[in-house]
């Protein structure tokens, strides 16, 4: 997919007037408008709040103020529900979902490996973690399914209003390079935090320099985000991969990783995550991808018989 992401043909809905897309084009500019505005009101005080409170109440509010802002936005608007696409999709869907929770722990063993193999980090065992490369493998694994689970609480929150609202809003509004202009949105509305110094900037560091790299990470997934959304016309494996992301690099690998220069080097703003992000994202990305609003509705029973037939 270019940054574009216009490529492919949206099979799930018939042709659209020209005069029905002009509509379609001005109610989704609106739309997107309506959106940006509830999300700061809402995203102000769960932020405030969030920086002063620094627990877990506060990250939930302030990860649900995107999926607030987007319900908000349908009901005022009488836009419903439906393009939400909170149905998996059958195969393809799950499939795409088994990708999403393994993307971060391919990216994470990467990153971290190379940055422990080079020195320019080191590997530390927590205190409430066993010793070991085989206790390593089974905490990554068991606790990427827990973590996971725990996690698609608050990612839920985000991916209704990113992908669930505003990457279609964008694409419908016919706004050049939609995930592009998403992928910054999202990665600006966390700059709040970043500034306020409760993320990313407990083990030191240039805050400026994190605040750029960590913009450029959040950019540079967003496509991946965006394909796992638009190919599957699922929320769930974009759902799956931001909870996975977050325990398997923030609360796995980092804890795992000492060093005074690991902020450069390692989590979500280091070099050696964004290049091997980066690569990662161009390899799956490249390539033209089907563009659904949501899952394509199973062929029926008759149907099915007749291509059976016709084989």
């Amino acid at each position: 997919m270019t940054p574009g992401g216009q490529e492919g043909n949206d099979v799930d809905q018939p042709p659209i007037h020209v005069s029905d897309q002009a509509e379609r084009r001005r109610s989704a500019r609106q739309g997107v408008v309506f959106f940006l505005v509830a999300l700061v009101a809402l995203s102000a005080p769960a932020t405030a709040f969030a920086v002063i409170s620094r627990n877990e109440i506060g990250v939930l509010l302030l990860m649900w103020s995107p999926g607030v802002a987007a319900l908000l936005v349908r009901l005022i608007r009488r836009e419903g529900i439906a393009d939400i696409s909170l149905r998996m999709g059958g195969r393809r869907g799950w499939l795409a979902a088994l990708f999403a929770l393994c993307y971060p722990i391919i990216i994470g063993s990467i990153a971290y490996g190379i940055g422990w193999a080079s020195g320019l980090a080191d590997y530390t065992t927590p205190a409430d973690s066993a010793t070991g490369w085989p206790a390593f493998a089974a905490e990554l694994f068991f606790g990427t399914l827990v973590g996971t689970a725990i996690g698609l609480v608050f990612a839920l929150g985000e991916e209704l209003g990113w992908r669930g609202y505003l990457l279609t809003r964008l694409i419908d509004a016919e706004v050049p390079r939609p995930i592009l202009v998403g992928g910054l949105i999202w990665a600006a509305w966390h700059l709040p935090l970043i500034i306020g110094g409760s993320y990313l900037t407990g083990n030191g560091g240039s805050m400026p320099l994190i605040a750029l790299l960590f913009t450029i990470q959040v950019t540079v997934v967003s496509f991946l985000f965006a394909r796992l959304r638009l190919n599957t016309g699922s929320l769930w494996p974009a759902v799956i991969l931001h909870a996975s992301w977050n325990h398997v690099i923030q609360s796995f690998f980092d804890p795992h990783t000492t060093g005074p220069r690991t902020w450069l080097w390692l989590g979500e703003q280091g070099l050696l995550t964004l290049a091997t992000n980066t690569l990662a994202v161009y390899l799956i990305c490249r390539r033209p991808t089907r563009l659904l609003h949501q899952p394509p509705t199973a062929p029926s029973d008759a149907q099915r018989s007749r291509e059976t037939t016709q084989t």
